[in-house]
């Protein structure tokens, strides 16, 4: 039976539309976006360059916000960003200033709280459709080809050096005026973290997280001038009093985090990263917090575990604990 011209034509675009139709969320290309976010300090608005990073799914497990540090920028982060990414997350980077009059700082130089605090509201307001998130994420999510996407409803913060005493500052912060967002926090990933030489943000930030269920690990490096003596790292240790806190990575440089984005002026003070460390750190990072965020534990990636102790007896990791 022969078909008509018409039915023929039809057919034709019936194909063209199965082969040109949007990707399914199993299908959905990883993107990423560099975008921007405002954020108020002292008598000024800021706007901030803020990369995002859309994974191949268009239901990511969580939100990842991930913390450079201080003398860093955000593309310093991008090779573990892109491994959050990889493994399902949505993840959002930001840039913060290092120097600043105002105290407008991802460390605090003499007081930054306020301008944390601010920080803070991003998550803490995320639920809010014309809040600096939100917006910004709407902007991105169009550049990606996910316009009309929303942001997830779980939460990860995770920061590096300056950035991790940055971030368990604010987890508390949410804890105290934000709860609902402290609510969708899951995990709090630090790495290599680094006290300021002012105040007191990291002491209080893990004195109010002391008694909650949130998971907190850390990645470090030894005790060295780069990472003032492993001061992050010390104070986690000596304010958290639980089984497992983390690992040290027994050769690790301060740069690690950074994996291939670092650059020299990381390694010239911090030292080069030696592959096995950089692969330890974001594999151990990504794991936990995927178990975190789902509410599961994966054996292998705890003491006990067979990558665990495989990094344990080869000599990589040590166990970190509370006193």
């Amino acid at each position: 039976m022969s078909l008509s011209p018409r039915r023929i034509l039809a057919a034709l675009l019936l194909s063209a539309t199965v082969l040109f139709a949007t990707p399914s969320a199993a299908q959905a290309a990883a993107v990423e976006v560099d975008g921007e976010i405002s954020v108020p300090c002292w008598i000024s608005t800021y706007k901030q360059d803020a990369d995002w990073y859309f994974p191949a799914t268009t239901s990511p497990k969580a939100l990842v916000f991930l913390q450079h540090g201080f003398s860093r920028s955000n593309s310093n982060m991008a090779d573990l960003a892109r491994r959050y990414q990889a493994a399902g997350f949505l993840v959002f980077a930001p840039a913060l200033p290092s120097i600043n009059l105002y105290g407008c700082t991802v460390n605090n130089t003499g007081n930054n709280t306020a301008f944390l605090n601010s920080v803070a509201a991003w998550l803490g307001q995320a639920t809010t459709p014309t809040s600096a998130l939100a917006r910004s994420y709407a902007a991105a999510a169009t550049a990606a080809g996910r316009s009309g996407s929303t942001l997830p409803t779980r939460y990860v913060l995770a920061g590096h050096s300056a950035g991790g005493e940055a971030v368990t500052y604010i987890a508390n912060r949410l804890r105290t005026t934000h709860p609902s967002a402290f609510a969708a926090l899951k995990y709090l990933q630090l790495l290599d973290p680094v006290k300021s030489p002012a105040g007191s943000n990291m002491a209080t930030g893990l004195s109010g997280l002391a008694n909650t269920g949130l998971p907190i690990y850390t990645v470090s490096s030894p005790p060295y001038l780069s990472n003032s003596n492993a001061s992050g790292t010390v104070e986690l240790v000596d304010q958290l009093d639980r089984p497992f806190l983390g690992v040290r990575l027994t050769s690790g440089s301060h740069c690690d985090a950074e994996g291939a984005s670092t650059d020299a002026l990381c390694t010239l003070t911090g030292g080069a990263s030696q592959a096995k460390n950089v692969t330890a750190l974001q594999t151990l990072a990504v794991a936990w917090a995927s178990d975190a965020v789902a509410g599961t534990t994966t054996a292998t990636y705890y003491p006990g575990g067979s990558y665990y102790q495989g990094l344990l007896t080869g000599g990589t990791i040590q166990t970190l604990s509370g006193n």
